[in-house]
């Protein structure tokens, strides 16, 4: 029995998934390469679970030894992705910080076209809710946080360039974290 057991791990997320109504990928991230090594597994994997979730009122799914999580906003669908052995709720604190954060970003408009058109910031934000399928519970409530400053700030990416948008933040960031 103890050999079934696995090492407990940091790398809680296998993958994150924004598809949209008809289960088109908007946004993905799959941060264990060995699960999905190839984009049509990936794609083929994203049509499976959109078709068993589209309809579901449920929030939680067993898919190809993956527990997903998910949430279906207008015309999205959000997804966290992690082992079957991962703990639900972390995974679906982690969802709940995506959601918010684009939320935030959209001004409450959570719908494809919004998402399309500031699909660069939403995938910063995706990006920092999630370093390499590790999350930090504490992180993502500093998350939220520093992406209303990015917004109250009126941050036009379109007009910076991505190396001085980040250095900026990171900048401001960093010295949030300190003090």
């Amino acid at each position: 029995m103890e050999g079934s057991l696995l090492e407990p791990t940091l790398y809680t997320i296998k993958g994150i998934a924004v598809l949209d109504n008809d289960g088109n990928r908007i946004l993905t991230k799959y941060y264990d390469k060995n699960i999905f090594p190839s984009s049509k597994e990936q794609r083929a994997f994203e049509q499976n679970l959109f078709n068993k979730t589209h309809r579901a009122n449920a929030e939680i799914i067993m898919l190809d030894g993956l527990t997903c999580v998910y949430r279906s906003n207008v015309d999205l669908f959000f997804y966290i992705m992690g082992s079957s052995q991962e703990n639900e709720l972390i995974l679906m604190n982690i969802l709940n910080c995506l959601y918010d954060s684009v939320s935030q970003i959209l001004r409450k408009n959570v719908e494809k076209r919004a998402v399309l058109e500031s699909l660069d910031i939403v995938m910063l934000a995706m990006d920092e809710i999630c370093d390499g399928g590790f999350s930090d519970s504490e992180y993502l409530k500093t998350v939220t946080i520093w992406l209303t400053h990015m917004i109250w700030e009126r941050i036009c990416i379109s007009t910076q360039t991505w190396k001085t948008l980040f250095f900026a933040n990171y900048l401001q960031f960093s010295q949030k974290l300190r003090s």
